[in-house]
């Protein structure tokens, strides 16, 4: 079904304010990493440090959006006429695919570990697993409300709510190993861990991808639109439709409408249906005349549905 919200998001928060919330989570995402990975070390946890990788790994990624804030707020000029907003999408990608070469790495190195469960000390393992924890939900609370309006951002608030569900399953394997010394619970860990990375970043990665592949915004296809605006008295017909996410917020389409009679009214309330029902401010119509041009063409690179 089509959007009908707006297709610009205001939740009022200063710029210079949300960069400075980014800027401490880095800084305790940094802190965490360094403080799990020699823990992990000390306790021979190899489950600690895939804890601490992924933590890294969102500290980078958040570094990345930080730098993508700050490029895409820059205004567009002639050689990028649409701007810098596509910033934030080529660093998602960017983020979701080193997340998935981290998940491969810590899964062979969970398995491999399986067959020579290493000493663990468990309660170094406990005790950063819960500093971790509570690291991990200062973040998400710095991140929060950035998230609503942000696919960079938004993705680092998931992954750090996933870090927390982590730890928690860090400290069950510290204390498992504490009450019953069973080693193998450390390397099952890193792979339960590794597989639940990959399906997050695989799950988060498809919008980034249909963004970047210029696909339709999601629920939103060419034939309906034609059908709506078709609904319009004066539009006989519309066809060579073409819709693409220009960044995570603006919607755009290029179509070739005819319009029987004065075009000037018609393309007004075409545009207003365009905006309030779909979400797209940003239209780019041909007008032809009935019998004119290439009207009732089809377009065979735009299926009807």
């Amino acid at each position: 079904m089509a959007h009908d919200q707006h297709p610009h998001h205001h939740h009022h928060i200063d710029p210079e304010a949300g960069d400075a919330r980014v800027a401490g989570a880095i800084a305790v995402n940094l802190f965490l990493t360094l403080a799990q990975i020699v823990g992990g070390v000390i306790s021979g946890s190899m489950a600690l440090i895939a804890d601490a990788i992924h933590n890294l790994s969102d500290a980078l990624s958040l570094v990345i959006a930080f730098g993508a804030r700050k490029i895409a707020r820059k205004p567009r000029d002639g050689g990028m006429t649409f701007g810098y907003g596509r910033a934030e999408v080529v660093a998602a990608m960017v983020n979701y695919t080193t997340l998935i070469v981290i998940s491969v790495y810590l899964f062979a190195e969970g398995v491999s570990r399986l067959f020579n469960p290493p000493e663990i000390a468990g309660w170094t393992v406990v005790i950063i697993a819960v500093i971790a924890l509570s690291v991990d939900l200062v973040t998400a609370l710095l991140t929060y409300t950035l998230s609503k309006d942000s696919l960079n951002i938004r993705a680092a608030f998931l992954h750090n709510l996933a870090d927390a569900g982590t730890s928690v399953a860090v400290i069950f394997g510290g204390v498992v190993i504490l009450l019953w010394d069973w080693r193998l619970i450390d390397p099952l860990l890193t792979i339960a861990i590794s597989l639940y990375i990959l399906w997050q970043a695989l799950r988060e990665l498809r919008p980034v991808i249909r963004i970047l592949m210029l696909g339709a915004p999601e629920g939103t296809k060419a034939g309906d639109i034609a059908a709506a605006l078709e609904g319009i008295e004066g539009v006989e017909n519309v066809h060579h439709i073409h819709l693409w996410q220009i960044d995570e917020h603006r919607n755009s389409v290029e179509a070739h409408v005819v319009i029987s009679g004065e075009a000037a009214p018609v393309l007004v309330e075409v545009k207003a249906l365009l905006r309030d029902r779909f979400a797209i401010a940003h239209s780019t119509l041909e007008v032809e005349a009935p019998g004119a041009g290439c009207a009732g063409d089809a377009d065979p690179a735009v299926p009807a549905g």
